[in-house]
């Protein structure tokens, strides 16, 4: 698509901006952000000042994180590789891929061992990631899968009116990591890394403004 070519739509704002509030995107770049003058949201306090850019590179659309504090998420189309250390968002829900720790049990000097639960072995966690960036519930992957849903789940969240019943699964597949969408509703968005080239139908979280891209021609 060429610069003019695409424009961004406003499906859910915040309490500011309107829904169906669009973006054409004309020129060669387009700051997103708290104080960015093409694309401003000045009242979402999860936005960085100056938060992500849509620009072109040749004939394709891409979105670029401008160094954010809380990221650019996107929807998955099915499934996408994860890492360790990816954050991802499931409903109102905040999670993070992580490795599971380094076993180190063992005696206290006197060879008295701690008192504890059972282990099982895990091949990864999710962590849920709570307002301020503390830490959450923690559910260590069984049969290396972990399912997060509103029911029937590893991790449930059943006051969650925008999680699917099973909405999506972290798996692990040979020596790789996998986030799935389940079929959910409201779709299973994963933060970028540096920049994402774009689509029609794509859709994006920046900060609480969830906006589709549409090309015009």
């Amino acid at each position: 698509q060429m610069p003019g070519k695409a424009r961004l739509i406003v499906v859910r704002g915040d309490e500011a901006m309107g829904e169906g509030l669009s973006y054409l995107l004309q020129a060669t770049e387009h700051i997103a952000g708290r104080e960015a003058d093409q694309i401003p949201f000045p009242s979402d306090t999860w936005l960085s000042p100056r938060h992500a850019n849509f620009l072109y590179r040749g004939e394709k659309l891409v979105v670029r994180d401008e160094g954010s504090l809380n990221g650019v998420y996107i929807r998955i189309r099915g499934a996408a590789p994860v890492k360790v250390g990816d954050h991802f968002l499931c409903g109102q829900q905040l999670f993070r891929v992580d490795a599971t720790p380094r076993d180190t049990s063992g005696p206290e000097a006197d060879q008295t061992y701690f008192y504890s639960s059972p282990k099982r072995p895990s091949a990864f966690r999710v962590t849920q990631v709570l307002e301020g960036g503390m830490d959450g519930i923690v559910c260590c992957a069984h049969e290396h899968t972990v399912q997060i849903g509103r029911e029937e789940c590893d991790i449930n969240f059943p006051d969650d009116i925008y999680l699917s019943p099973r909405h999506a699964r972290v798996e692990m597949s040979g020596e790789s990591l996998e986030l799935v969408d389940e079929n959910s509703q409201n779709g299973t968005y994963v933060r970028i890394r540096g920049e994402r080239e774009l689509s029609h139908g794509d859709y994006l979280f920046l900060g609480r403004n969830l906006l589709r891209v549409e090309v015009t021609a």
